[in-house]
């Protein structure tokens, strides 16, 4: 979530032209991690919820996309983008733990 907040907050510097566009695909993305995290775990099998951390894995990744091309068009510094990319990748890594953990 706290990522999502993070991600929130930056893309209010995105120029006005990406509001419906790049920034509204970084925000969807972004709130679609935690969201699918937080309904898979109220499933009531480790099947679903296996799912929707898959799901939520994507969305990780699918970010990342977003931040890359939001620092090649200009809206996002290199700095920024390090330092999301980075918390998206413990993110991702954290994701792959437990789903593993989850469909054992």
């Amino acid at each position: 979530m706290s990522l999502a907040r993070r991600t929130y907050s930056m893309t209010e510097t995105f120029p006005a032209s990406q509001r419906f566009g790049l920034t509204s695909q970084i925000q969807r993305s972004a709130i679609s991690i935690p969201s699918n995290i937080a309904e898979g775990s109220g499933r009531s099998s480790n099947k679903d919820f296996a799912r929707f951390l898959s799901i939520a894995y994507g969305s990780a990744c699918e970010l990342e996309t977003h931040l890359i091309l939001a620092c090649d068009f200009g809206y996002l510094s290199a700095q920024d983008l390090d330092e999301l990319s980075s918390d998206v990748v413990e993110i991702r890594r954290m994701l792959f733990a437990l789903h593993r953990t989850v469909s054992a």
